[in-house]
């Protein structure tokens, strides 16, 4: 049996997308430690019922600061030193970068997830260059580096951040199936619109908010539904949509199922991802999807038959697929909403997910 430290910019990542994982380990015998950034001590207590223990690490999620993110490598090895793992597992572009460069210091076995690019490979040539440069000094003694998508594995390969022998592409962290179950399909009347996710222009909130100011004043039976955080700067965008009676805001919501049961479809116009999990679980409830052409997204839809998929960034494809489903018949959006279960059963299993993810930790 192992001790295994599990390294988390937030408690979310943890108890959301890997809460099976965690089990399964604790299952199997193995000391399961997590080192996540300060929370409630509610989430502390909801991640401790899975078996293993939190560890609270300082961490700036977001940016690149240079005095705070040499900072967290130091945190880092000094929680290497205090633990003393067999194996480590990291989450998320910082504890990536930064716990690889530690383990890598203090000669760790450990195992990245690349659960998306983030920012820095879209919004700056210069950024991304340095974002570059720091995964090929860190994760190149890795054991293992796993992928939601082959796009995101092709531009690691491609840079020559790593080799592909040591590369293993997942279908995301799956979804699963027993949580998210299918829900009838709602009654025709009101087509019911959700969005779910960070209300940020990277998940294509304005390309979206163009297509409704577009469609609303023509479709009377049509409404539009978003559940989310702020990440960037749109609280008075969004208030002033809800005061012309164009959206309807829901904030966060710890449990969106009642939301996705009720919707007729669900909308991600999103820029990039690993894989969305929003899109794997309302398929796997049985609702329809519009989302990007884009890896990350377009693997949970089978195009033309459990969804549709629009260019990434056009507001005018976005707004042109939106229409088209309002516009097709309510037995064929029952059928879209029946094939987008099966796509999840046969595709997206969040057991098959963890016996393979187990399976990579102890070869």
């Amino acid at each position: 049996m192992s001790k295994i430290l599990i390294l988390a910019n937030h408690y979310n990542t943890l108890r959301i997308f890997r809460r099976e994982l965690i089990k399964e380990l604790v299952k199997a015998g193995n000391t399961v430690l997590v080192s996540i950034p300060p929370t409630d001590e509610e989430n502390i207590k909801l991640l401790e019922s899975y078996g293993c223990r939190v560890i609270i690490t300082e961490m700036n999620r977001r940016g690149i600061d240079p005095s705070s993110d040499f900072s967290l490598l130091i945190r880092y090895l000094n929680l290497l030193r205090k633990t003393n793992p067999d194996k480590v597992i990291t989450y998320t572009i910082k504890p990536n970068i930064y716990g690889s460069l530690a383990c890598k210091i203090k000669k760790k076995d450990y195992f990245v997830n690349v659960t998306g690019l983030g920012s820095a490979f879209y919004l700056s040539s210069l950024l991304k260059k340095l974002v570059v440069f720091l995964y090929k000094i860190s994760v190149d003694k890795a054991k293992k580096v796993f992928f939601e998508n082959v796009g995101n594995r092709s531009l690691f390969t491609q840079t020559q951040i790593i080799p592909l022998e040591k590369t293993i592409v997942m279908p995301g962290a799956g979804v699963n199936l027993y949580d998210f179950p299918f829900c009838e399909y709602p009654p025709d009347g009101i087509v019911r619109f959700l969005f779910i996710g960070r209300i940020m222009k990277e998940k294509g909130v304005d390309e979206l908010f163009y297509a409704i100011k577009r469609l609303k004043p023509r479709y009377d039976a049509i409404e539009f539904g978003f559940i989310g955080w702020y990440e960037d700067n749109y609280k008075d965008i969004v208030a002033d949509l809800e005061n012309r009676r164009l959206i309807k805001y829901y904030g966060f919501q710890p449990d969106v199922k009642p939301y996705i049961k009720r919707a007729h479809c669900i909308i991600l116009p999103s820029y990039h991802e690993g894989m969305s999990n929003t899109l794997l679980e309302s398929a796997s409830m049985g609702r329809p999807l519009i989302t990007s052409n884009i890896y990350g997204c377009k693997e949970a839809v089978i195009e033309g038959k459990s969804g549709l998929l629009a260019n990434v960034k056009d507001n005018i494809d976005l707004y042109l697929k939106i229409k088209q489903f309002i516009e097709l018949p309510y037995k064929v959006k029952v059928k879209m909403g029946q094939l987008a279960r099966r796509h999840m059963e046969a595709s997206f299993d969040k057991h098959k997910v963890v016996e393979m993810t187990l399976k990579e930790l102890t070869m």
